[in-house]
């Protein structure tokens, strides 16, 4: 990766870590709703790399993809804060069907199905379907939830640093927490919790898990807003 005069060749390495800029890029564009666009993603990551290519300092203890993942994607949620990526329409709609979710599997006692959330929002199920793809971008745990103003907006701006005790990265240290999420996670219907794995753990993409799942992209999308949502509706109390 060194020139004759013995420099780092930096072009070599912006070509050689594309690759990485892109998977990232895919990951986190799952997440999202349909206004972000993948290319701007990847083009605030392509300077998050070369950010990362000149401050990188062998030596350090770590390895240079390790340190350039961390600097390529904080570059992408640099782009998503100054875009304002999450409308509040989607926000909006996020509620809508956490709290159908949580008022049908309360009263019947047990995991809702999809027609059944349908049911409780008094639409048909396509409907339903459609409104879970428009609304992708779902998460967990959302700052704004334990913001003081309470106006739902700034959630990358509390991504990015705030006080500790708003910190939804410190609940998830709390045993009671994880304990309670597992259980959640378990009582998943099979797919979307096969899904969970797929996307977290191994870090698939939503264009892999559908050709693992033998579904379509969107319908992915629709699973993953789903079980957030379902989740986010069995942890509220914590």
């Amino acid at each position: 990766m060194y020139t004759a005069q013995g420099t780092l060749d930096k072009t070599r390495q912006v070509d050689q870590y594309i690759p990485l800029v892109r998977r990232l890029a895919h990951h986190l564009i799952a997440k999202l709703p349909a206004s972000v666009q993948i290319d701007d993603l990847i083009q605030a990551g392509l300077i998050g790399l070369m950010d990362a290519i000149s401050r990188f300092e062998e030596g350090q203890g770590a390895q240079f993809e390790t340190y350039a993942s961390q600097r390529i994607r904080g570059a992408m949620l640099d782009e998503l804060r100054q875009a304002d990526w999450m409308p509040r329409g989607v926000r909006q709609a996020q509620r809508k069907i956490e709290n159908a979710t949580a008022k049908a599997e309360q009263k019947l006692g047990r995991t809702a199905s999809e027609a059944e959330i349908a049911e409780v929002l008094g639409m048909p199920l396509s409907e339903y379907q459609d409104l879970l793809f428009e609304s992708r971008g779902a998460q967990l745990v959302y700052y704004d939830d334990y913001a003081e103003d309470g106006d739902g907006e700034g959630y990358l701006d509390r991504q990015m640093g705030g006080d500790e005790e708003a910190n939804p990265l410190g609940m998830l240290g709390d045993q009671r927490f994880r304990s309670a999420l597992i259980g959640a996670i378990e009582d998943l219907p099979e797919r979307e919790k096969m899904l969970m794995g797929l996307y977290y753990e191994q870090e698939l993409n939503f264009r892999e898990i559908a050709a693992v799942l033998g579904v379509t992209e969107s319908r992915v999308c629709q699973l993953h807003t789903q079980a957030i949502n379902r989740l986010r509706a069995k942890m509220r109390e914590h």
